[in-house]
């Protein structure tokens, strides 16, 4: 008889498999950007899609995505260790999204006019977080614009990325519900 899998190693294999990804894609981007578009006054990064998925399928457990999306950012840029602490602290206040799911539902906000407002506030929070992390570290007010104006155009790789999960049965979902709904579909 073949062993199930426990809801833990189940978590924990979807969450490397996120971590896996998370990482060579944003090598990709940053190598790309470095190649193709040295100097440019814009930044790209999948740390809010990926972050917002995983926070939908396991709630908190999407901060380690966060982090670890500033981390390999910073790294593959060759970041100091001061923009390591901006981008892997500021990220992390991307986890007070959650609170949302909590509030609204992840259902009505994975199904209702919310499933974008979710990514966005994601972002924001992942933007304000580096802002502030930055100014803690003696950067002063003006200096931290950047990290909006710089990122807009991960905005727009975020929405398109969460529109075409939501599309995808399963991915942008809560894994117990998804579970739970593919049992029950199967009896």
């Amino acid at each position: 008889m073949k062993r199930q899998r426990t809801w833990k190693e189940y978590r924990t294999i979807d969450l490397s498999l996120f971590g896996i990804m998370l990482a060579i894609f944003e090598f990709v981007i940053v190598h790309a950007a470095n190649w193709w578009f040295p100097g440019q006054p814009f930044t790209v990064s999948l740390a809010a899609a990926m972050a917002s998925i995983v926070y939908m399928r396991w709630g908190v457990w999407g901060a380690i995505h966060a982090v670890e999306a500033g981390f390999v950012f910073c790294y593959f840029s060759g970041a100091t260790g001061q923009q390591f602490l901006i981008y892997c602290l500021g990220n992390l206040f991307s986890v007070l999204a959650v609170l949302m799911l909590k509030i609204f539902g992840k259902e009505r906000v994975r199904t209702g006019h919310l499933s974008l407002v979710f990514p966005l506030l994601v972002q924001l929070l992942m933007q304000a977080g580096r802002a502030a992390v930055a100014i803690l570290l003696g950067a002063g007010p003006e200096n931290v614009v950047g990290f909006f104006t710089t990122d807009s155009l991960s905005l727009l790789f975020t929405f398109v990325i969460i529109w075409i999960a939501r599309k995808l049965d399963g991915v942008y979902e809560d894994q117990k519900h998804y579970l739970l709904r593919v049992h029950a579909e199967k009896e």
